[in-house]
């Protein structure tokens, strides 16, 4: 298994029901170190950049309008197989699909307000990481 980094936030609708601790908790009981953690509201730019690989598609309005809707926090996680395993744990993309233990099958019914965003690639983690994070704001 390969250490590896991966994103990871907690969208408007996890801070807002009060899960941010649950979420992180769970990453960390997994075993994964935390890189870096912050809370921010990110600007409508950000948010186009960061879901850019979605535009033009029908729902690229709506992820941009919902991300920048409240306050998120970011974190990067590190640790071996960091991205695929922490997409097993957040679970499938619509949380009425999402199997029971895993974060979206305990606490999301829609694939829009789904609690969190995961990178799902090595290569979507150094497109996003730098809309979120500064080099410096990461613990090495």
């Amino acid at each position: 298994m390969a250490v590896e980094k991966t994103l990871v936030l907690v969208k408007p609708d996890g801070v807002s029901r009060g899960l941010v601790g649950e979420v992180i908790s769970r990453f960390e009981r997994k075993g994964f170190r935390i890189k870096a953690l912050k809370m921010l509201r990110m600007t409508r730019e950000q948010a186009e950049e960061f879901y850019s690989v979605h535009r033009g598609k029908h729902f690229y309005n709506d992820l941009v309008d919902f991300i920048t809707s409240g306050p998120i926090v970011a974190m990067i996680l590190e640790g071996d197989s960091a991205i695929e395993v922490v997409r097993l744990m957040i679970g499938a993309t619509d949380g009425r699909k999402a199997a029971p233990g895993t974060i979206r099958g305990d606490y999301s019914l829609s694939i829009q307000n789904n609690i969190v965003h995961a990178s799902d690639s090595r290569e979507s983690y150094e497109r996003e990481v730098k809309v979120i994070f500064k080099p410096e704001e990461i613990v090495e």
